[in-house]
Order: C-alpha cells, then sequence, then structure tokens
C-alpha cells in the first residue's frame, strides 16, 4: 500500500461569479523514499493541491490518506499534531524567525511536541552541519544570504524527521546556481532520510532533475516522467 494516496481530490472557490473549480480530480500515490515535481501556469492549483496535501486547506471533494490515515476528520488539535509529526514545509519565502538564532529557527517545530532536548538540539545541529551551516549556529537571518536562509528551512522542516516533505517554489527567489545547489540538497535529504518529497515549481530545470514530474493539466495530474526506483 502506498505511504501517500491522493484521492481525486476536486477543490472550488466562490466567486461572485459562481463557482471556481481549481482542481477537478487530482490523483497521486506515493512511497516512503519517492520524490515528484508538480508543474503547471500560475494559477492552475499547484499549491491549493499542496496545502490540501499538507492539511493545510480542505478538499471540496475526494480524500488524502497519509500513512494510512486520512485526516480529515480529525479535531483541530489532533490535525495539528499530526502535521507537525508527519509533515515538513518549505516555502518560496523562508519565513525564518529575524529574532531567533539559525538554531533556534530550526529547533521551533519541536516546541510543539514533546519540547526540545539534548536529541533534538544534537539533531538540528547535525542538519545544519550536514548542509554547511555548521558556522552559522548562531548566526541570526540576517546574517545570511537567501541561499543559507532557504538551507535553514530545509532543516527546520526535516527537524521531526517528517515521512511528507512538501516545498512550494523553494527555489522561486534564489539565483540559478544557488537553486541548483537547493535543489540537490532536497533530493538527496530525500534520499538520506527516506522521506517522501513534492516539490511545487515553476522550474522546468528543477523538475527534470526529479524521478517523478506530474503537470497539472485542466485540474489533474499528468504524469510526464516516471523513473522506477532502485531496487
Amino acid at each position: 500500500m502506498s505511504d501517500l494516496v491522493v484521492r481525486q481530490v476536486t477543490k472550488t472557490f466562490e466567486t461572485p461569479a459562481g463557482g471556481l473549480a481549481v482542481l477537478s480530480g487530482s490523483a497521486l500515490e506515493m512511497s516512503r523514499g519517492e520524490a515528484v515535481a508538480i508543474t503547471g501556469p500560475s494559477g492552475s492549483g499547484k499549491s491549493t493541491l499542496l496545502y490540501i496535501i499538507g492539511t493545510l486547506d480542505h478538499a471540496t471533494s475526494g480524500n488524502v490518506s497519509i500513512l494510512g490515515t486520512d485526516p480529515a476528520p480529525m479535531t483541530p488539535a489532533a490535525l495539528a499534531k499530526f502535521r507537525n509529526d508527519e509533515i515538513g514545509f518549505i516555502f518560496q519565502d523562508h519565513h525564518l524567525l529575524p529574532q531567533c538564532s539559525v538554531l533556534e529557527n530550526v529547533l521551533l517545530p519541536t516546541l510543539a511536541g514533546a519540547g526540545t532536548g539534548t536529541e533534538e538540539e544534537q539533531r538540528a545541529t547535525q542538519l545544519l552541519e550536514r548542509v554547511g551551516l555548521g558556522e552559522r549556529l548562531t548566526h541570526r537571518p540576517a546574517q545570511l544570504s537567501g541561499g543559507e536562509r532557504q538551507r535553514v528551512a530545509v532543516c527546520r522542516a526535516l527537524i521531526n524527521q517528517p515521512s511528507l516533505l512538501l516545498a512550494d517554489e523553494p527555489t522561486g527567489n534564489l539565483d540559478r546556481q544557488t537553486a541548483t545547489a537547493v535543489g540537490s540538497l532536497l533530493l538527496e535529504l530525500r534520499e538520506e532520510q527516506n522521506t517522501m518529497l513534492i516539490t511545487v515549481t515553476h522550474s522546468t530545470e528543477l523538475a527534470e532533475r526529479f524521478p517523478r514530474w506530474c503537470e497539472l493539466v485542466d485540474g489533474k495530474l499528468v504524469e510526464r516522467k516516471t523513473t522506477a526506483p532502485a531496487s
């Protein structure tokens, strides 16, 4: 059984002119360790689909199952805990807290769980060292480059060892060289952490590097490239 199952998800927004259908039966299945890039024109619903998968938005119909669990019926408190434990988010804007150090920013998601202890600090430090920021632990975001801030955001998304990592235009604000490096980092860490990775991007260059590439066409996901996972 797949670890992520998106079943015929639709999303309609109400507008003064009537209902606007953005998603019309999107479907996707993934297992741990897989990586999928999703492309499509602006307004096609890429981010909407990502937010529905990540439990930040609700589908009009259809459902999403993560590790065999449908989060939709959960209470807000249970859903927040599930999201914090199982899903990591990376956005185009890193959303780092300017008053916190690099290490503190990475540790933020642990505060919603059992708290921050020695084990969590060690894991955060190891992640930051892995992405080349071991000498920046006490720096503030304003002291970092754009690429460094995005690498901190990647570490923050992975600190709770999620089963699903969602990235919304993670290289959109970066120059080409830095974008290439961040794309490589995402793919490498996905493999090392054995997590599922879904990246929404306008960059065909980034999408071509993913083992799977889907395009959102008329509200549905169309697989453009599939590479069988290594046995």
